[in-house]
């Protein structure tokens, strides 16, 4: 006899199976927040290591920088004065030359010619003088005997002053005749170095005491040389009223010193001085002229050279000075941070002026004791703590730029 399977209603058992699969939830939570809060805390990160330096505080003069040119002191056109064939050569092309050597020869025989013929003219001349002379003495003691009359002395007494004036006229073609053979050798007019000869021997040059000369080279100075260089309108006026308040003196009055550096060469490694000032600015470009004077001795710099000129700027005046790698950039504006008492780094917007000695100038935002990050700025966070240590003086003046 068979027994009646029990039945369970679906409902009842569905729900119990839910209620089973939530036990087994709980259980498995409760079970990993167990290990999580077993687990070890994590390790702490240490704060990174940055170097810290107090700014430089000194007296500084500002320095401007311009752009400037060589130009040489005498620069001389070499041009025949008296016209025949050029004979000779007396130099080799680029070569240094003093004052008064001989450059070129002209053909002189023509010209020594002419001199002789000048000389015994003279002679010619002084000897009608002395005739003259001697006629005048005898006509001036015969007429006071009455021997002679009044208008026969007066005569005699004129040829004496015309032969007197020719020999003056025979001296003075003399002379000239003595200069044109002297300007049949070419004389260096100044010292510096010669360009290349630009009349060969053979070809006849025209000579002239102006610009009609045949130009036969040119001559440039070396040593001492001008650097010619140009202020805005700006500088000027702010060079004017520094010299009215008496805290740099005026160029016009006074040898301002001037650095000056070239195209290869680091810093400023050359010392000059202004020697002039134009007496006024330019109205198309609204700049003034101004020249400074520079030593030359080995005679490396030529005349068309660029150069960079600095001149001195501002009055002497106490300035707060660090490395420009402890400069960061937001966007326009510049800034450093500063280590405070608790080892965090403070973000500190600066104003800063120029680079002197290798250290830059900040106008506004730090203090004389304020601890700057010169070193690992990249690594400093606003407000979080840093490691700071203390740099040297000279690793400070050194310091890198910030990658």
């Amino acid at each position: 006899m068979r027994r009646a399977a029990s039945t369970i209603p679906e409902g009842r058992a569905g729900r119990g199976g839910a209620r089973a699969r939530t036990s087994r939830a709980l259980l498995a939570l409760a079970a990993l927040l167990a290990a999580c809060a077993q687990a070890p805390p994590p390790a702490s990160v240490a704060p990174p290591k940055v170097t810290v330096a107090t700014p430089v505080a000194k007296s500084v003069v500002e320095w401007d920088e311009y752009t400037g040119r060589l130009e040489a002191i005498d620069a001389v056109e070499v041009r025949a004065r008296v016209s025949g064939y050029l004979e000779a050569v007396k130099f080799t092309d680029g070569a240094m030359v003093k004052k008064g050597d001989v450059l070129f020869i002209i053909d002189p025989r023509p010209y020594t010619a002419i001199l002789r013929r000048a000389e015994a003219e003279l002679a010619l001349a002084k000897a009608r003088l002395e005739l003259a002379e001697s006629r005048y003495e005898r006509a001036s003691r015969l007429v006071a005997r009455n021997a002679i009359s009044q208008e026969e002395a007066d005569t005699r007494a004129a040829e004496a002053r015309q032969a007197a004036a020719a020999v003056q006229a025979a001296q003075a073609a003399l002379e000239a005749a003595h200069l044109d053979v002297e300007y049949t050798e070419v004389r260096a007019p100044v010292s510096g170095r010669v360009s290349r000869k630009l009349v060969t021997e053979g070809n006849l040059v025209n000579g002239s005491s102006g610009t009609q000369g045949t130009l036969l080279t040119t001559i440039v100075s070396l040593d001492p040389i001008y650097v010619y260089f140009e202020a805005d309108e700006r500088s000027y006026l702010k060079y004017v009223r520094l010299a009215q308040e008496g805290k740099r003196p005026s160029s016009r009055d006074t040898r301002n010193p001037v650095q000056i550096a070239f195209a290869d060469e680091e810093g400023f490694p050359h010392q000059g001085y202004v020697d002039f000032v134009d007496n006024r600015l330019d109205e198309q470009t609204g700049t003034i002229a101004a020249r400074a004077v520079l030593a030359n001795p080995d005679l490396l710099l030529s005349p068309g050279l660029f150069a960079r000129v600095r001149l001195i700027g501002s009055g002497e005046y106490a300035a707060l000075l660090i490395p420009d790698a402890a400069v960061g950039t937001d966007q326009a504006r510049k800034f450093v941070y500063v280590v405070d008492a608790e080892n965090r780094a403070r973000y500190r917007p600066i104003v800063l002026g120029p680079m002197i000695d290798g250290l830059r100038v900040v106008r506004e935002g730090v203090n004389a004791d304020d601890r700057i990050i010169v070193t690992g700025v990249q690594r400093a966070k606003t407000d979080a703590l840093v490691d700071p240590q203390l740099a040297t003086p000279a690793a400070t003046a050194a310091a890198p730029a910030t990658p």
